[in-house]
């Protein structure tokens, strides 16, 4: 979450409330984005050549940049070191077995969900769409994120056949432009203008207000048209697959509610559709900005490397039952874990925490957390600021 080109800087190296601020900005830097990149299903992108070894290591002052890119390539490998020796001597229970042992149950809840839908008492019916709404999300959001970075299994083909059953078939978005955007474009540019920004959650057009608590209701509607739109950029055969998967998962879903649990006509079963699958469209959307956006940006030639680039621009968010639950470790309090080593399962970013924390704090490097109110009540206060203005550029020096 950036700030106002007009703000004062502060004294380095400090966090606010989670969010570290007070580093100097270059001013009148344009955006940049992709040149001569080809996204899924052969369209181009306009803009610079990505790589992991764009702008790294040449933005520390003196003259010696190959001396800071060597001694920040040398923390990288000394933490992954430490991970490393963390993950090889967990189970494969601990691996993946937690993970799809969460999905599992979400499955095994499914029936339960639709018999009590059932019921023309209130009670039953709410606990029917609370339990739906967890599961939804739970397959969308913790499933599809999973399955994106192919953390369920070891084999890549199993990996891709649960992105297509996550992300295509419960969550009606295709898996070449989800994993496009998300995997190569966000974690490999993360909090680079015009990249990896999570400007694709920004609508300056909406007040704060309007923005925050209304508009996440339409994400079930959203979700599906984007798909659509973005079906011209893949394949025919992927866009044919999925198209074919979307269908069918609302439809099994829109069946399940006539014939399962009783409704009487399209609309109402049509409105139950909705109310389960935006029933955490709010955290849903919150955590997505929450946890980069008012962080320093930075522009692609004169980035960071990985280990300063996801200390400085992640945060975490504090672990709470049903969003741990839902949505992940990953996605919630192990963020920053997630982005150092996005491979891993969301159970393995929890073990992996307190060894991640302890190293970044040992070398001095930030390590931002900030609670979910106080993310909301900044949001709210600086919505222009962090949600319509275009961000400012962090300027490295001192970083190293």
């Amino acid at each position: 979450m950036p700030l106002e080109d007009g703000d004062p800087a502060r004294p380095r190296g400090r966090q606010v409330n989670g969010e570290v601020s007070g580093t100097p900005r270059l001013r009148g830097m344009g955006d940049p984005s992709l040149r001569g990149t080809t996204a899924p299903g052969g369209s181009r992108r306009e803009g610079r050549e990505p790589g992991p070894a764009l702008g790294d290591g040449n933005v520390s002052p003196g003259g010696a940049p190959q001396r800071a890119g060597q001694h920040e390539e040398a923390l990288m490998t000394e933490l992954s070191e430490l991970v490393q020796k963390v993950v090889k001597s967990s189970s494969w229970w601990e691996r993946h077995g937690v993970d799809i042992s969460i999905l599992a149950c979400s499955f095994l809840l499914l029936p339960a969900g639709f018999l009590c839908l059932r019921s023309a008492q209130a009670i039953p019916f709410l606990v029917g769409v609370l339990t739906l709404g967890v599961v939804h999300h739970t397959l969308t959001v913790k499933g599809s994120h999973l399955a994106s970075h192919n953390a369920l299994t070891k084999s890549k083909s199993w990996g891709k056949v649960w992105a297509i059953f996550f992300i295509e078939l419960c969550s009606a978005f295709t898996v070449e432009q989800a994993t496009y955007n998300h995997v190569k474009i966000h974690h490999g540019y993360t909090n680079v203008i015009g990249l990896g920004d999570s400007s694709t959650w920004k609508l300056p057009f909406l007040n704060r207000y309007v923005y925050m608590f209304i508009a996440p209701l339409a994400v079930p509607i959203l979700t599906p048209l984007v798909a659509l739109d973005l079906l011209r950029n893949v394949e025919w055969k992927a866009a044919l697959r999925t198209l074919c998967c979307m269908f069918l998962g609302f439809y099994c879903h829109y069946w399940l509610l006539l014939h399962v649990s009783g409704f009487q006509s399209p609309w109402s079963a049509l409105l139950c559709m909705l109310l389960t699958r935006s029933l955490l469209a709010h955290p849903y959307i919150h955590v997505n900005i929450f946890q980069h956006i008012g962080l320093p940006m930075f522009a692609a030639d004169r980035k960071p490397k990985r280990i300063h680039l996801m200390s400085l621009g992640v945060l975490n968010l504090p672990r709470n039952a049903l969003l741990d639950w839902s949505f992940g470790h990953s996605l919630i309090s192990c963020h920053v874990e997630h982005h150092l080593f996005p491979s891993l399962s969301d159970n393995m970013c929890l073990k992996i925490k307190p060894i991640v924390s302890q190293y970044l704090k040992q070398k001095k490097l930030p390590y931002n957390e900030d609670t979910y109110s106080s993310r909301l009540r900044l949001f709210l206060q600086r919505y222009e600021e962090l949600m319509v203005h275009a961000p400012p550029i962090t300027e490295l020096v001192g970083i190293q």
